[in-house]
């Protein structure tokens, strides 16, 4: 089964925020939004003690959390705009998926990977996103559905992926 594809930024989003749910970066879920609920404690603490607050550390904390409540939902956004001048360079892609493994072809490159490699796979409602079989899922590939020559190719798709790794 073949697709042919042109990746857009949010098949890169899409991506990342399933590599985010599901890989090692699993925890910033919840690290942010700790640490934003942390700075901001810390700034009530320190305007209802005694003795009055000092603006500069105060303007800090505020700063930091700010930061850590806007990253959460940037991150996808943030990790897809560094990565995707790259990608965007391969122009075209065609993906080959087999029994055996999927194979990409790009202007420029040439990636083979058995189902070994990608062990799992989550199904979004544009792509099947594939990642990696180590424990923090480092590796991420993605098959946009668009690729697919007919729309009932994505069933077929979808029962040669359910056959060879496991479906998350």
């Amino acid at each position: 089964m073949e697709l042919v594809y042109t990746p857009t930024r949010e098949d890169l989003v899409d991506a990342v925020r399933v590599q985010l749910r599901h890989g090692s970066f699993r925890r910033m879920r919840w690290v942010l939004p700790f640490a934003a609920g942390l700075a901001f404690l810390a700034v009530a603490l320190m305007l209802t003690g005694p003795g009055g607050a000092e603006t500069g550390p105060v303007a800090l904390m505020v700063s930091l959390g700010l930061l850590a409540a806007v990253l959460r939902p940037l991150l996808p956004r943030l990790a897809a705009r560094m990565a995707y001048p790259m990608i965007e360079r391969q122009g075209e892609h065609r993906a080959s998926v087999d029994e055996q493994g999927v194979r990409w072809v790009t202007r420029d490159s040439e990636v083979a990977g058995r189902w070994q490699l990608m062990a799992r796979y989550v199904e979004t409602p544009t792509q099947f996103v594939l990642l990696s079989a180590d424990k923090g899922a480092a590796g991420v590939a993605a098959l946009p559905k668009r690729g697919l020559a007919d729309p009932a190719d994505v069933d077929r798709l979808r029962a040669v992926l359910d056959r060879n790794i496991a479906r998350m």
